[in-house]
């Protein structure tokens, strides 16, 4: 009796340990419906109510689409959020709280205002490099303002001290902006600072052409970050997609051709002529060739049927 009543309870879907624990309760007499009314008291469920139960990976659709890719465009082409599309950002600490201060003292709050101003935008992730010897306390000839700010930066993990020490009384300090460079290059992201770091630029080719593209140079108006709108001049891209990984093409606008329809160009024409919209835009000359070409032809085919 026992071997049935755990078949039958097994092939149900319910575990083994539960329907014993059961059956101790009740007792092997127990009837069915006794035993089952004690397993879902307890809690125990099905296998395939279980796996049902477990919430699946659902994704957003737009309502009325027929497929997951207008879908998938609200979150990115590949699925991603908004800020996967953002490059990474690599700001050089020193250049600018050195900036900030108006290169005469070492202002912690433009880091702060920099990161700030990236982090509204989306990016998320952002490196700040500064020497570990701006940890010690300010000296008459290197001032700080508002030391605190590192130490917070540095517990979000926004803030990366470059190594020093202190060999005979000598500070050894390592070079930060080989540090700077080279992660923002393997990042495939964006260096923030004024600095043009040419001296890296000559050891190596490939970090020549990264810092000339992705070098992001700024200014501070009244305590405010503001990094340029064209990045790499007037004819090269937007701000907003030299910071994104995928760039969006503007949409060619068309200038009104200023003769209008007295135009005589025909296709040769540069301006847009909205009347010439579901037309072969063609010059003059070529619209009177194809005119005299119809009736030639015509009679042509004319003569042909009175011969034949």
């Amino acid at each position: 009796v026992h071997q049935s009543k755990m078949d039958f309870f097994c092939k149900l879907g319910y575990g083994k340990q539960d329907i014993c624990k059961v059956l101790k309760n009740l007792g092997q007499e127990a009837l069915e419906d006794d035993v089952l009314k004690e397993l879902i008291r307890m809690g125990s469920k099905p296998q395939a109510l279980e796996n049902q139960a477990q919430p699946s990976q659902l994704k957003l659709v737009a309502r009325g689409s027929c497929s997951t890719t207008l879908g998938l465009k609200w979150l990115g082409e590949d699925g991603s959020d908004s800020s996967d599309s953002l490059r990474p950002i690599v700001i050089d600490g020193s250049n600018v709280a050195m900036s900030h201060g108006n290169k005469e003292v070492f202002s912690c709050w433009g880091i702060q205002l920099a990161v700030d101003w990236f982090r509204e935008r989306g990016h998320t992730y952002i490196k700040v490099f500064v020497p570990l010897w701006r940890k010690e306390p300010p000296r008459q000839d290197s001032p700080i303002a508002d030391q605190h700010i590192l130490e917070e930066l540095e517990k979000q993990s926004v803030l990366v001290y470059t190594p020093s020490r202190k060999v005979k009384g000598k500070r050894v300090v390592c070079y930060d902006d080989r540090y700077i460079v080279k992660v923002a290059y393997e990042k495939d992201g964006v260096i923030v600072s004024n600095d043009h770091y040419r001296d890296l630029q000559n050891e190596n080719p490939e970090w020549k052409w990264f810092i000339e593209q992705r070098l992001l140079m700024y200014s501070f108006v009244s305590n405010r970050f503001m990094p340029p709108d064209d990045p790499l001049g007037r004819h090269g891209p937007t701000l907003s997609n030299f910071l994104s990984k995928k760039p969006v093409l503007p949409e060619k606008k068309w200038q009104p051709c200023p003769y209008g329809k007295k135009c005589t160009y025909g296709n040769k024409c540069k301006f847009y002529h909205p009347e010439r919209q579901h037309q072969a835009q063609l010059s003059v000359a070529d619209e009177l060739r194809a005119k005299t070409k119809v009736p030639l032809a015509l009679g042509k085919e004319e003569e042909r049927c009175q011969c034949s």
